[in-house]
């Protein structure tokens, strides 16, 4: 019994991680290799402004958009490709915590019946001022 639990446990350990390298591995390597083109430095420029109310770097908001448009795990293998520190690093994972997956989980409450432009309101509304609070109160700490 002992053994089969052991056993089970680590064959869907082994396939929970191919899910995940299927997602994690391209968005990584994509990321990588535009960090190497003059595309992530347009990217960053561009959207520099906005990322400076959390308090972060220009290339965040390529992780914001994979995080808000695919799922976490997208978000994840952008995040290993960019440098961040720590307080970067949460004020992403907090923001994402509020609107990560919109496209699907949105889809999703609408078919419960729930009003979805309110729940995606409430999403991106709480990322945002969560991102703002956070992000800046990095800034001030460390």
């Amino acid at each position: 019994m002992f053994l089969e639990s052991i056993k089970n446990g680590f064959k869907k350990g082994i396939e929970t991680t191919w899910i995940l390298s299927k997602v994690i591995i391209p968005v990584y390597l994509f990321v990588t290799i535009l960090k190497y083109t003059p595309v992530i430095n347009w990217i960053a420029s561009l959207f520099r402004p906005l990322m400076a109310l959390f308090n972060l770097p220009g290339e965040a908001a390529i992780i914001l958009v994979l995080g808000n448009v695919l799922n976490l795990y997208a978000a994840i293998g952008a995040m290993s490709a960019i440098s961040l520190n720590g307080y970067e690093a949460t004020t992403l994972a907090v923001m994402l915590g509020f609107s990560h997956s919109l496209l699907v989980e949105t889809a999703v409450t609408k078919k419960l019946g729930i009003k979805s432009s309110i729940v995606l309101a409430t999403r991106i509304t709480l990322a945002l001022i969560f991102g703002i609070i956070i992000g800046n109160l990095g800034g001030i700490l460390w």
